[in-house]
């Protein structure tokens, strides 16, 4: 029997929300013997709120600034701690070893964390809340001739993204051609796109 990934996310989603978590993704690896289930989590928008408003409480209060990335926010940044991820992990494997989804007679090993620094983006939702961040994205289909592209958030509509591009390796620029300095991708066209960390 194949695993049927959305009533394993269902449940990821179910567990998660009591602890004030959201889950950002889940994939499963593996064959009969080495299994992997893998469950990235985060804080839900309601505690990332609230662990900013503490963290501005504290700056304020000390004078100090906080020292954040130049394109990012806290609420961006806020993730999950270590407990967080035990307590997901514990209640999470709990609840699949009941439902015994995972049959076989093989065990399998359950990964919680977070998504980090280079975490994929998967909705419109997502683009939309790291507007600003840099992102590496592949599209399906080339657009202007490439299907790799590094540049910035910049705007976010129902059905395309659009990129500032970045300054990468020099190119050889065709005769004629002029340098694009920003780029329309349709939503449907990206096969993959992960922030690209700035450190």
């Amino acid at each position: 029997m194949a695993l049927d990934l959305d009533v394993v996310r269902s449940i990821a989603v179910r567990v998660a929300a009591s602890h004030g978590l959201d889950v950002v993704e889940v994939e499963f690896h593996g064959g009969a013997k080495h299994r992997l289930l893998r469950v990235f989590i985060e804080k839900n928008a309601q505690e990332r709120a609230r662990l900013a408003a503490m963290a501005a409480e504290q700056a304020a209060q000390t004078e100090d600034s906080l020292k954040l990335p130049e394109h990012a926010s806290l609420d961006q940044l806020a993730g999950v701690t270590h407990e967080d991820c035990e307590r997901f992990s514990k209640d999470f494997g709990t609840v699949m070893d009941v439902e015994d989804l995972i049959s076989g007679t093989s065990t399998y090993t359950l990964e919680v964390s977070s998504p980090g620094l280079d975490r994929r983006l998967h909705r419109r939702e997502d683009f939309e809340r790291f507007r600003g961040s840099l992102v590496k994205v592949q599209t399906f289909t080339p657009v202007a001739g490439n299907r790799h592209w590094l540049g910035r958030i910049v705007d976010v509509s129902t059905t395309e993204i659009v990129l500032e591009l970045s300054e990468g390796k020099p190119r050889k620029k065709k005769a004629g051609v002029e340098e694009k300095k920003s780029v329309t991708l349709s939503l449907a066209n990206i096969e993959k796109a992960n922030l690209e960390p700035e450190l």
